[in-house]
């Protein structure tokens, strides 16, 4: 009996690391053994006065980098950003993924990027992978900032490294189980691309701006549980976010298709002086939109945004955040006026 019983259990423990070098093989070997990450060449990017010029008007403005790598002053309504703490790093508000921490990202040689090489700064804002071939939660826009033209990469890369540098150590990040193993699986090498075509129209421009500079997608277009953006769902809003502004508080975004229950009513007057402003009226938005720095943009980038709005889909998807939160069918997510919205037959 003894000699079978443990034949049984070795047989067990047999069947169990099977299946767990199955389970692995199946999901890739990066859950244990890191990242796919290219190895760091020595490419550097030539400090020029216009790199310079354009790679403040991108992070100061459309990439709004400092909106997540920044402390803000919770006591005002408006949360800005403490000026002092620049881009020396935050914890996120996203407890559902874990403890999230933008890192540091001044040019401090100790707490922050000062002995990054311009390569690793490029390769963590594209290919989701640190100088320390750390994989980089998708939380970082690196998916949308992939496809950035090689000179804004350049451009953004000569920025950073001309700021203040600010010495504050910012703890690593700790994402929940099984998050901390899948977020290896997520990085991919980018390979060398040629910069598109010129962008000769105000639609084309406007989705780089979109869909790649700003990430607008990302926060207006909600996903279900596994991050997957919802079919039929481009833009029309629902997704929650943690308000460190209001403790305790969700906010949605909201639809910006150009839908009655979107952004219909806008003209462009009206949308850039609520992108300049964060204001309806006299009614303050949440800051969780990053107001503070989409407002630096200029007018023309403004227009060319609103220019590809209008050719989206429209998508009749009601939310509100000044209305009792109901469940809503269309997205699965509680949000004001959820229930005024009818799933499709």
């Amino acid at each position: 009996m003894k000699v079978r019983a443990r034949t049984v259990v070795s047989g067990i423990i047999v069947l169990l690391v099977l299946l767990v070098v199955g389970g692995i093989t199946a999901i890739g070997w990066q859950v244990v053994l890191g990242p796919d990450a290219r190895p760091l060449t020595n490419r550097t990017f030539e400090r020029t006065p216009a790199r310079l010029a354009r790679g403040e008007y991108l992070v100061q403005g459309p990439t709004h980098c400092f909106h997540c790598h920044s402390e803000h002053d919770l006591t005002r309504p408006d949360g800005p950003i403490k000026r002092e703490k620049m881009g020396a790093g935050w914890e996120l508000p996203v407890p559902e993924l874990g403890t999230i921490y933008a890192p540091n990202i001044t040019p401090d040689p100790e707490t922050g990027i000062g002995k990054w090489s311009d390569d690793a700064i490029a390769r963590a804002m594209q290919e989701g992978v640190d100088a320390n071939g750390r994989a980089l939660f998708p939380v970082m826009p690196w998916t949308d900032f992939r496809n950035l033209d090689n000179e804004d990469v350049a451009s953004i890369v000569v920025y950073l490294r001309s700021i203040p540098p600010v010495k504050n150590t910012v703890p690593p990040s700790k994402l929940n189980f099984p998050l901390n193993f899948i977020v290896n699986t997520i990085p991919k090498p980018l390979a060398a691309h040629a910069d598109p075509p010129a962008r000769t129209t105000a639609v084309a421009r406007g989705q780089y701006l979109v869909k790649t500079v700003a990430g607008c997608p990302g926060c207006h277009t909600p996903a279900d549980n596994q991050g997957k953006a919802l079919p039929g769902l481009a833009f029309a809003g629902g997704e929650p976010f943690h308000d460190p502004f209001h403790a305790g508080a969700v906010v949605s975004s909201v639809n910006i298709t150009p839908d009655a229950s979107g952004i219909a009513h806008y003209d462009e007057a009206l949308f850039i002086q609520t992108i300049r402003t964060g204001k309806i009226g006299g009614r303050q938005l949440s800051p969780i939109m990053p107001f503070e720095f989409f407002k630096n943009m200029s007018d023309d980038d403004l227009r060319d945004i609103f220019a590809f709005l209008k050719t989206v889909a429209p998508v009749k998807h009601r939310v509100d955040n000044t209305d009792p939160p109901e469940l809503c069918p269309l997205c699965n997510y509680t949000h004001g006026l959820g229930s005024k919205n009818l799933k499709a037959k």
